[in-house]
């Protein structure tokens, strides 16, 4: 049995964000990059505190890194996660992101 995932509205419109940009040069390779954190994500639901804790960004938030980019998740009571962002790890990640 699959582990459940909740994937947040912000989440959806970070993972079309990344898609968008990628695909200016190739909508292969966009959609080959969303199946590697799709495969992540359902890993981590399966071992949701395999993530680094970031109670500093955020009370129960979690990180995980993939490729160039952070997955941002708060684990499920058992096992899952509620996906909250999918950022670039060069960028400037500050509380304010995770309201």
């Amino acid at each position: 049995m699959a582990s459940a995932v909740i994937r947040s509205r912000v989440s959806l419109e970070d993972l079309e964000e990344i898609w968008q940009f990628i695909a200016r040069d190739s909508e292969f390779y966009a959609d080959k990059w969303l199946r590697f954190p799709d495969s992540r994500i359902n890993d981590l639901a399966a071992h949701n505190e395999l993530g680094r804790p970031r109670p500093e960004l955020s009370a129960g938030l979690r990180s995980f890194p993939v490729k160039d980019y952070v997955i941002f998740y708060r684990p499920m009571a058992k096992a899952g996660l509620h996906l909250v962002r999918v950022l670039h790890s060069s960028r400037d990640i500050r509380p304010e992101l995770f309201e």
